[in-house]
């Protein structure tokens, strides 16, 4: 009897994967098969793909309507990473299969990535080791250098990832405000932080803006050129969710004009940037959507991932279904 078949399809050129499937397999022991499968982004599915009975989906390999149309055998696609704005959702209910992701892999890493840009911003840690290895020592930026004891925190989106970043930003001493409407009552109390009700009010009050909040049709370009400039001057931006969420050109313009004194973006529109001109925007540090790396979180992401497809291919009911 042929083995349901789990097939992770994963960019030619991301460099995480496992083509060997060592975890997957593991988890699989004798349910299903597991196969690799390398493909360019834009790449069409293999039959051997389309034939698969779950799909294990690395980074953002594009499964629209179309592409759901031509499943035949598939039980559950499964997002590796938090994000399935790659996935069309509704389709695939349409057809009846189960799109889940995997929202708390990388919690712990995001959260720190997230204060790790939050102090390098703050305490000028990039243009003080240039500095120190030009030989100098005169700490040029010593009026930008701020004290984090007592300035506003303000987190867009307190899903788990928002919250475990709340939590660090207090154990620093910010004052520590959200926005979130999906958020429940109370949410604010239990954790000790403060609710704010508009978008427009916390990009006034904070010093530092955090973006933790799915993309989908309504956060799409959320803070262009009008959000960013309710921000104070001496404001920092700082994206660890998605790239798509603010308006790339919006945000480089008032880096170079002084409307904020600078960004810390792991993620960006179009990513990555796509010119010299944009990687030497002044006060901007970039890290390579990598927010979510650690040993540690890959583990969890794709045995996580690989126990979904086990349920599905065995009838079993699937958890983290996003629709």
């Amino acid at each position: 009897m042929r083995l349901p078949l789990v097939a992770i399809l994963c960019p030619k050129e991301f460099t995480f994967s496992d083509p060997s499937a060592r975890i997957e397999t593991a988890v699989m022991n004798g349910v299903a098969e597991v196969r690799t499968i390398h493909l360019d982004f834009n790449e069409a599915l293999s039959a051997e793909a389309l034939a698969a009975d779950a799909l294990i989906l690395w980074h953002n390999i594009p499964v629209d309507s179309e592409v759901i149309s031509k499943l035949k055998n598939c039980r559950a696609l499964i997002r590796n990473g938090t994000g399935y704005d790659s996935v069309d959702p509704q389709a695939a209910a349409a057809r009846g299969i189960p799109v889940c992701n995997v929202p708390d892999y990388g919690t712990e890493e995001v959260a720190d990535h997230t204060l790790a840009l939050t102090l390098a911003l703050f305490r000028q840690l990039f243009p003080l080791d240039a500095e120190a290895k030009r030989l100098g020592w005169q700490i040029n930026v010593a009026g930008k250098m701020r004290r984090l004891r007592g300035l506003t925190f303000g987190i867009v989106g307190l899903g788990r990832i928002g919250t475990a970043t709340a939590l660090r930003a207090k154990a620093f001493g910010f004052r520590v405000v959200f926005f979130d409407p999906y958020v429940a009552s109370g949410t604010h109390k239990a954790i000790g932080v403060e609710r704010i009700e508009n978008l427009d009010e916390l990009l006034r009050v904070a010093d530092v803006v955090s973006l933790h909040c799915l993309l989908n049709a309504e956060t799409h370009g959320l803070i262009g050129e009008r959000e960013i400039n309710l921000m104070k001057r001496d404001a920092f931006l700082v994206n660890t969710a998605r790239g798509d969420l603010i308006k790339k050109d919006a945000v480089l313009a008032a880096l170079r004009e002084g409307r904020i004194a600078g960004a810390g973006l792991d993620v960006v529109e179009n990513e990555p940037l796509r010119s010299r001109d944009e990687a030497a925007t002044p006060n901007l540090i970039v890290t390579c959507h990598a927010a979510f790396c650690s040993p540690e979180g890959m583990i969890e992401m794709r045995t996580t991932s690989a126990k979904i497809a086990r349920a599905a291919v065995s009838g079993q009911t699937v958890w983290n279904r996003v629709n």
